[in-house]
């Protein structure tokens, strides 16, 4: 079992930048892979990218490729996402979710514990 908690979200203008944070407890949490979700009103949710469990492998979606890049410390229980030249259209709820072991990885059921959520919202 693991429970993730966002933090790092707010408000920042068209071109900037801003860095996410997902701590996670549990002793198991470098068993996991870890990935980043987001949803925007009226939307559905959407993957953003993803870690392996040692972090050596990444995969990002085509809309943040070249601009977000997500890494973790498993001694820290920690998994961050650096965004930058952040677009209005990044706007929404950002989530971390963890998962076991899955063939796929981009759709929310391919992962099973999932924080909260940190608001994220970009001003043209």
């Amino acid at each position: 079992q693991v429970q993730l908690v966002e933090s790092g979200g707010g408000l920042v203008q068209a071109g900037g930048s801003l860095t996410l944070s997902c701590a996670a407890s549990g002793r198991t949490f470098s068993s996991y892979r870890m990935g980043w979700f987001r949803q925007a009103p009226g939307k559905e949710r959407e993957f953003v990218a993803r870690i392996s469990v040692i972090g050596i492998n990444t995969v990002y979606a085509d809309s943040v490729k070249g601009r977000f890049a997500i890494s973790r410390d498993n001694a820290k229980n920690m998994v961050l996402l650096q965004m930058n030249s952040l677009k209005p259209e990044d706007t929404a709820v950002y989530y971390c979710a963890a998962g076991g072991f899955s063939i796929s990885d981009r759709r929310p059921s391919d992962y099973d514990h999932w924080g909260q959520g940190t608001q994220v919202t970009v001003s043209s």
